[in-house]
This record gives C-alpha cells, sequence and structure tokens, in this order.
C-alpha cells in the first residue's frame, strides 16, 4: 500500500539535486515545500538540498528512524519472503534453461527482496530490515539451487544402482515393499530450509576454485538488498528565513 495515497510525490532523499543554495533562496519569494508543495511564508529547512517546510522536516526526521514495532517487521518479512520465492523460481529457470549461473539475476534477486522488504515498511530502512532482506537474498539463491541438487543426487543414486545390478552375480530375493511411513510434514520442511540455507556455503566451498565465482554471486545480490533497505542519508540544516519582498521601483 502506497504511504503517500493521492498526495503530491514523495521526496527523493537518495537522488535529490541541490537547485538552490540556502542564501538564495532566503532572498526569494513564493518558495514552496518540495514534499507537499505548499508556500512557504516564513522560515523553511533545507533537506538534502531541497526546501521543506517544518511539518515535512519533521516528517522527513521521523521517517528516517527505524521504525520497532513486529508488526511492520512482519508484513516487511511476508513481502520480502513473496519475493524471495519469486527470485529463486526466476534464478532456477534461468540455470535450467541456460546451464550458466548469471550474475545479474543474483543481483535482481536482491533488488526484488530489497523493493519488497522496503514496500512492506511503507518506505522506511534501517539495520534489522537491512538483515532480513539479507537474509532472504541469500537464501533465495539456495532455494533455487534445492531442486537442482536434488536432481543431481537422484541421477547418482539411479546410476549407482545400474551399476550395482550389472555387477550382481545374481538378484536379490524380493522380500516384499515396506508398508510406507507417513510423512511428517513440519519435519519436512524444517529439513527443506535448514538444506536450502546450508547449500550455497556447500556450493561455494564444495566446488573450489570455480565456487569463488558463485560466492561473488550470491555477495552482490545480498549487498544490493542491503542497500536498498538502508535508513535514507538526510543532512537537515536551518531553519532559513525568507526575506521580506523589495519595493519595487517605480518606472
Amino acid at each position: 500500500m502506497d504511504s503517500n495515497p493521492g498526495g503530491p510525490p514523495p521526496l527523493q532523499l537518495d537522488t535529490a539535486v541541490p537547485q538552490v543554495t540556502p542564501s538564495a533562496v532566503g532572498t526569494m519569494q513564493g518558495v514552496a515545500c518540495a514534499m507537499c508543495q505548499r508556500a512557504i511564508a516564513d522560515e523553511y529547512f533545507d533537506v538534502n538540498g531541497q526546501s521543506v517546510c517544518d511539518s515535512c522536516r519533521a516528517q522527513l526526521a521521523q521517517m528516517a528512524k527505524t521504525p520497532r514495532g513486529w508488526g511492520l517487521f512482519a508484513r516487511a518479512g511476508i513481502f520480502g519472503l513473496g519475493a524471495a520465492i519469486a527470485g529463486a523460481i526466476l534464478y532456477y529457470a534461468v540455470i535450467e534453461i541456460t546451464n550458466f549461473e548469471i550474475g545479474i539475476v543474483a543481483i535482481a534477486i536482491g533488488y526484488m527482496v530489497g523493493w519488497a522488504v522496503r514496500k512492506g515498511t511503507g518506505g522506511r530502512g534501517g539495520r534489522r530490515f537491512q538483515v532480513l532482506a539479507l537474509v532472504l537474498t541469500y537464501w533465495a539463491v539456495g532455494l533455487a539451487y534445492t531442486p537442482i541438487t536434488f536432481k543431481q543426487l537422484a541421477e547418482a543414486d539411479k546410476k549407482q544402482e545400474v551399476e550395482a545390478q550389472s555387477t550382481a552375480s545374481a538378484p536379490a530375493p524380493n522380500s516384499g515393499e515396506s508398508p510406507a511411513e507417513p510423512v511428517n510434514i513440519p519435519v519436512v520442511v524444517a529439513f527443506l530450509v535448514g538444506f536450502s540455507l546450508a547449500l550455497p556455503v556447500l556450493i561455494v566451498f564444495g566446488s573450489l576454485p570455480g565456487g569463488l565465482i558463485s560466492g561473488a554471486i550470491i555477495a552482490f545480490g545480498m549487498q544490493q538488498a542491503w542497500r536498498m533497505t538502508g535508513v535514507p542519508a538526510l543532512v537537515i540544516s536551518g531553519p532559513y528565513r525568507i526575506a521580506a519582498a523589495s519595493p519595487q521601483s517605480a518606472v
């Protein structure tokens, strides 16, 4: 849900470019707040090179603080989890189709997770959300490798079984199939989550020195997610007074 529905576009804190200096604005008339677009009559604040009113300055300063509520953190986690699963599906599809690990896809996963977590917080950030996005991005890469690893293990078992049958002098007696045991779904889910979390490390260290490339790809994606969920950098100065209009000379 948009944090500013129906209102003016929010101030772009990360890409704001100073257009006028505070001293120059102080001698101008008709100064408008860069955030709410209302006219500023007496004094203004400079936020990342943009002139804002006192009310919007307070809102921006509050937005720069990391929210502490668990409700917002859970919402960000749900948003990020959905993006991580979607990113894992994308990464798996690319590896299966191209048979290559494409680094830009891992960066795309970091972007997807970072954007989703940021969306879940209403545009706010902080260290706890950075850690959340970092873990989800890492897990998404491991989740993408999970079906590929199971497929490779199944093929290896099948090959060993064929080799064992070909070297056996006589077929083993069939004593009948054992009854199937019920599947414990929570245990299976916990195993899959733990396996997918360990898989990136196993892949990197199990295929050295080529695994260093995989490690760098994962690191790039995690760096992207970390950068997108940080607290916006604010440089606030002021207040600055707006000078009174000078009388125009008669023609």
